[in-house]
């Protein structure tokens, strides 16, 4: 009987000594004691951006779930998780972020719900400032000699494992599945709408012509802003305050002409897109999030309003 219980004690033993080995990393490394170009490539907000969301989700921790990290350990974990891309083991090794795979699936879980009730309302929205307006006025007519435009809009697919359920709805054309996710910018690559709900097989100008940000637009048109536009390449439709490219213009004509200072001037989004995903890589490229369409769709939501705080904290990478 006590042979039968030697590889079980031993294999108890081995688990116990890791678990003591990561409280040991955690309480000597504290990721505050990197350099600043060091923790920007760990985490990708700078301390001082760390320390404001660290600020801003605090008081929700009496109603997480009970644990023995700290809220700081928990935020490093989810960032490094978003930075790097290599899913929940990645997270776990980490020498700065010494949690176990388990336990970090806990924590992504509580952390996002945090997260994005708390960061997204606050900094990703359509509502801008007269200055802002004018600002990006300005400098879209500078790239495009299109008047009144203070926005971009575009799709991106985001790879997930394919869903237990409806998978097909999330088989996209590309032939992967996808979350095909409705993005917005303004002139400071900045995202001012996020939708991240819909399946990789509906169209662009579907979901466009559902979404609260066409509704939005539509409007403020009503209400007398007629001067203020957004631009969409060819997969949306010319709207009044949507400016779409011609379709099959003739090369030299002036459609042609007004396709060419279209996309200078659309070439944001793609740019803003493009930062988004090399900046939190679990988004990026062929990676796919492992995780269930909503869980997927929170993930994209906090990773868009974390682009916002870098770029309000100048976090350059």
């Amino acid at each position: 009987m006590e042979a039968l219980l030697l590889p079980i004690l031993a294999e108890q033993e081995q688990i116990d000594l890791l678990r003591q080995h990561r409280k040991n990393l955690r309480f000597s490394s504290d990721p505050m004691q990197l350099s600043d170009d060091s923790f920007i490539k760990s985490f990708r907000l700078s301390k001082e951006a760390f320390r404001y969301v660290l600020t801003e989700i605090q008081d929700e921790f009496p109603y997480a779930r009970k644990s023995s990290l700290s809220a700081q350990e928990k935020l490093a974990a989810c960032l490094r998780f978003f930075a790097e891309g290599n899913y929940q083991y990645g997270a776990g090794q980490d020498f700065h972020v010494a949690i176990a795979q388990p336990t970090f699936s806990k924590v992504l879980t509580d952390m996002l719900g945090i997260l994005e009730r708390k960061l997204c309302p606050k900094w990703i929205s359509l509502e801008m400032s007269p200055e802002e307006q004018r600002r990006a006025k300005l400098n879209f007519y500078r790239k495009s000699g299109i008047p009144g435009v203070i926005m971009c809009v575009d799709g991106t697919h985001i790879r997930i494992i394919p869903p237990s359920q409806d998978r097909n709805l999330f088989y996209n054309r590309k032939g992967f599945y996808s979350l095909n996710v409705l993005i917005v910018c303004d002139d400071q690559q900045r995202i001012r709408f996020v939708d991240s709900s819909f399946q990789g097989s509906n169209h662009d100008s579907h979901i466009w012509r559902v979404s609260s940000a066409r509704a939005f637009f539509e409007h403020q048109h009503r209400n007398g802003d007629v001067n203020t536009k957004i631009l969409g390449d060819a997969g949306y439709p010319s709207e009044p305050w949507l400016v779409a490219p011609f379709r099959a213009a003739e090369e030299g004509s002036a459609e042609s002409d007004f396709n060419q200072r279209h996309a200078l001037g659309r070439g944001i989004i793609e740019r803003s897109i493009g930062v988004l995903k090399n900046r939190f890589r679990c988004i990026l490229g062929a990676r796919q999030l492992h995780y269930v369409p909503k869980k997927a769709a929170q993930i994209i939501n906090v990773c868009c309003a974390l682009h916002n705080i870098c770029l309000e904290y100048d976090c350059c990478q």
